[in-house]
């Protein structure tokens, strides 16, 4: 005879989970706050350094890349813009809606060797690519005292 564990409170926890996993949705990881208060969703990014740049991707599909506000201001870069409704959709016929529309805000702490004169984005399939070069880093010298 096997001896079964039995744990009253883990479908309990396990609903509760899931229950916060369908209402923070537009949530992800990573999210700082001032995003979240002025965005009605929030793309998915990735960020990586290389040698010579730093790059972000972010998903961002059905958003006109034209549309898109990025812009770089005492190192921190912003990226804004807006999926907007069909305006000849309706919600008949609909058994599932779960891709967000409205408004988007995310904002990029970046680092020193960030040359933020050299910025450049370009959009494909729906992925914004945000290329930042890294500056010649200024290496720190002796300053002699004259007397």
């Amino acid at each position: 005879m096997n001896i079964r564990r039995h744990e009253p409170w883990s479908l309990l926890n396990q609903l509760s989970s899931e229950m916060n996993t369908l209402f923070d949705h537009r949530q992800s990881p990573g999210t700082d706050a001032s995003s979240m208060a002025t965005s009605d969703w929030v793309p998915a990014v990735d960020i990586r350094e290389e040698n010579d740049r730093y790059l972000i991707h972010a998903d961002i599909p059905g958003v006109d890349p034209e549309k898109i506000e990025i812009s770089m201001e005492n190192g921190v870069l912003s990226i804004r813009g807006e999926r907007h409704h069909d305006s000849d959709e309706t919600r008949e016929g609909y058994r599932r809606v779960e891709r967000i529309r409205g408004s988007f805000y995310r904002r990029f702490s970046l680092p020193d060797t960030a040359d933020a004169e050299r910025v450049s984005a370009s959009s494909r399939n729906g992925v914004l690519e945000i290329v930042i070069p890294k500056q010649e880093k200024v290496q720190p010298r002796r300053i002699t005292v004259q007397s």
